[in-house]
């Protein structure tokens, strides 16, 4: 058995409401690929970022190589030998790869009192290093120019640089394609044969048998188990995990009264259909894409990152109008080639970025919430500042925004009164269908439901919902229907409660055609 790389022991951090990581342990041997699964918030991301310096865990001990260490700060963990390779890359897009690989650590040289950058000596040490993991990539070429599988291999590249030991891969195929992910499979192996040590996060089984040694699963911040991965199954890391109650957390109205014999017998609250969409496409991700809500229904997408579900509700809110096929809002058919059409058809949408998009934190609550209809409260060129306030008085006590008042700046509540601003923002249009990207991402387990007894409450009052999220249990416990998609189509619908999450979980986690992965889910 081979030494340990890097030990990790009763790990435990914490945020303001929220653990993080309880009790954590994790073991990393030398010339491992060891990977990391669990669901979206279970804590992979946190665990990883206290491995590469980004936070200082509260308590616990991190061996790497067999020595104990404080790791301070990514330049920290980078001197022992970790480095991390997000799924988004860290690249500056104006500059060549030669640069971006010695930036802040360029060679020089000096002439006489002249000192100057040795491009020459960079050259030579980048080219080592793409002979050695086969990369074909022009030193000078800008990283604008370059695809996403490139920039990770120009990461990779960089950590080599560092003459990093640990490699940490966050999703690193969720935007590549089949032949780029072969491509980024064959370097990993050969980092593997030279000893490096890598763990792979992904959500994605099939990559995990074909890639690791070993897996842990994680759960709630908590460990699970160790796995080696040629003796366990799809199934058996499936239920490592899932299996928590949700009740407490998905405080669902359910619309639907079950007999005896556990079949749905009275619908309670959800009407006829509102939208229905069929053959969507963008001749880009998006293809050939069905399905219908109903008046007063919360409708489920789940799916992987990159499946497709973000650009859908782009589509269907006038953001990106798609290319194909056709939408009926209320039996009428419709085209929205702007989010203002799609608002005033009482189509809204609230962005699973509400930091970039959702609210403008230097601006009150007040100011938030009326900005999309600013017209709707003035007369003549004259702002109803009464009727503002009314107004954002109102959605303040709905939404249960905890602010003094509605001049308070966004920049000084908490996450999920933020989330509560941008959500207010959106219901103040008094939509017919209301689109939640992410609705709980980024806020506490207490704001979280309170944000899902708002949800729950909306759609009994007849509202109808669209609830995109990368957390199964939120959509299980909030939803009347569920649909997955997968390489942007729907490749699956459960329509009845209570839902199957294994069977969710295969048809996001399977390889193949939709046609396979509904046969491995057993729900059409």
């Amino acid at each position: 058995m081979s030494e340990a790389a890097l030990v990790l022991h009763s790990i435990v951090k914490t945020f303001p409401g929220v653990v993080a990581l309880d009790d954590m342990n994790f073991e990393l041997r030398e010339g491992e690929i060891h990977a990391v699964c669990g669901e979206n918030g279970a804590g992979k991301s946190t665990l990883m970022k206290v491995v590469s310096g980004v936070y200082e865990p509260d308590s616990g001990s991190i061996r790497v190589f067999g020595k104990e260490e404080k790791i301070t700060n990514p330049l920290d963990a980078s001197s022992k030998g970790i480095a991390i390779i997000y799924q988004e890359t860290s690249l500056f897009e104006e500059m060549t790869v030669l640069e971006n690989l010695f930036l802040n650590r360029e060679i020089t040289r000096k002439a006489g009192p002249v000192t100057y950058l040795d491009y020459k000596a960079m050259a030579g040490r980048v080219k080592d290093i793409f002979e050695n993991l086969r990369i074909a990539i022009p030193v000078d070429e800008k990283i604008k120019n370059l695809g996403m599988a490139q920039k990770q291999m120009v990461e990779i590249a960089k950590a080599l640089t560092f003459k990093s030991r640990i490699l940490i891969l966050d999703e690193p195929t969720a935007s590549l394609t089949l032949q780029e992910v072969n491509a980024l499979f064959s370097i990993i192996r050969g980092l593997k044969a030279q000893g490096v040590s890598i763990v792979y996060i992904s959500h994605r089984l099939e990559e995990i048998f074909n890639l690791c040694d070993r897996v842990t699963v994680i759960r709630d911040g908590r460990y699970i188990s160790t796995r080696e991965v040629s003796k366990t199954s799809k199934d058996e890391l499936v239920t490592d995990m899932v299996g928590r109650s949700m009740d407490s957390y998905y405080p669902k109205v359910t619309s639907c009264v079950y007999g005896s014999d556990g079949q749905k017998t009275i619908d309670m609250g959800i009407g006829e259909k509102l939208l229905f969409a069929k053959g969507l496409g963008d001749n880009k991700l998006l293809h050939d894409i069905d399905f219908f809500v109903r008046k007063g229904e919360i409708l489920g997408f789940a799916g992987l990152a990159g499946s497709g579900r973000t650009e859908l509700a782009l589509a269907l809110s006038g953001f990106t109008p798609p290319a194909t096929g056709e939408i009926l809002l209320e039996g009428k058919q419709v085209r929205f080639m702007t989010y203002r059409q799609a608002m005033e058809h009482g189509v809204v949408y609230v962005t699973e970025d509400r930091g970039k998009y959702g609210v403008i934190v230097r601006m009150s609550v007040k100011d938030n919430i009326v900005m999309p209809q600013l017209e709707k409260n003035a007369a003549w060129g004259v702002i109803n500042r009464r009727g503002e306030y009314a107004l954002a008085e109102k959605m303040r006590g709905s939404m249960g925004i905890k602010s003094p008042n509605t001049d308070f700046l966004v920049m000084n509540l908490s996450g999920g009164n933020q989330q509560k601003v941008s959500v207010g923002k959106a219901l103040a249009l008094n939509p017919k269908l209301l689109i939640l990207d992410e609705p709980t991402r980024g806020v506490d387990v207490n704001a979280k439901a309170e944000i899902h007894r708002i949800i729950s409450s909306m759609a009994s009052q007849g509202l109808t919902i669209i609830m995109i999220s990368s957390e199964l249990p939120e959509l299980i416990g909030m939803c009347d229907r569920i649909y997955v998609m997968k390489d942007g189509t729907v490749a699956g619908c459960f329509d009845e409660r209570p839902f199957d999450q294994e069977a969710i979980l295969h048809i996001a986690l399977a390889s193949g055609s939709g046609e396979k992965a509904l046969d491995a889910g057993g729900q059409t």
